[in-house]
């Protein structure tokens, strides 16, 4: 699969993506991420890529021509599956659209910056609009590498153990349950005596019911859905 990352500010985007399981998986060929400075598409020698909106009003709004410029590059290069702009204003992040996304090919990802983009990017390039929580960050750099880092985990070839990724959280709409690992006993606080007993069909069913009451406490909204 194919990352190509649209930034103003694409220093910030060095450090998600050198390290751990998607470095590994860059490492192993399975993606390949592309990091694009929208300022060498700048209006002019200034650098400009942005201008102040029609109307009057606070904030800078990214220019459409900058935008085009790359876009149209890019297209020129290959085909792509999704074009999609980090916002607030996007439908927020879940698994089943992360899940949806990881059987694409190649996907741009466009990082909104000051008072978001001209709206003419949103209605004429842009495929999909996606939001990572209900607040403002500085820009979409960091929601672009969630929503990278949360789909390459899940492409085949990339975890060691692929059956990891299928029992996380919200994979089959239940938050996950609890888990431990050594001492069983550790200052009095002991693992439960099902988990030690090495009886398989007794352990997922005790792992099924604690991921059920679990959900029920803290995110019921699951389980209505």
């Amino acid at each position: 699969m194919r990352f190509d990352i649209i930034s103003c500010q694409p220093d910030l985007l060095d450090s998600p993506f050198s390290h751990s399981i998607v470095k590994r998986a860059q490492q192993k060929g399975l993606v390949e991420i592309h990091i694009h400075d929208l300022r060498k598409y700048a209006i002019n020698k200034h650098g400009q890529i942005d201008d102040y909106a029609f109307g009057g009003g606070a904030g800078m709004v990214m220019m459409i021509e900058p935008i085009d410029k790359l876009l149209s590059e890019l297209k020129a290069e290959r085909e792509y599956d999704a074009v999609i702009y980090m916002t607030p204003d996007g439908q927020t992040l879940n698994q089943k659209i992360v899940n949806q996304f990881s059987l694409l090919r190649n996907v741009i990802i466009l990082c909104g910056h000051y008072k978001g983009v001209d709206e003419r990017v949103r209605q004429h390039y842009v495929t999909h609009e996606i939001s990572i929580g209900d607040y403002v960050l500085s820009g979409g750099e960091l929601g672009a590498a969630v929503l990278a880092d949360a789909i390459i985990r899940i492409i085949p070839g990339v975890l060691n153990d692929e059956s990891s990724a299928l029992t996380d959280s919200f994979q089959d709409g239940l938050l996950a349950p609890p888990v431990y690992t050594r001492p069983a006993d550790y200052k009095g606080m002991q693992v439960p005596d099902i988990l030690l007993s090495g009886d398989g069909p007794k352990i997922e069913q005790w792992r099924f019911e604690q991921a059920v009451e679990r959900t029920k406490q803290r995110r019921p909204d699951l389980l209505n859905e």
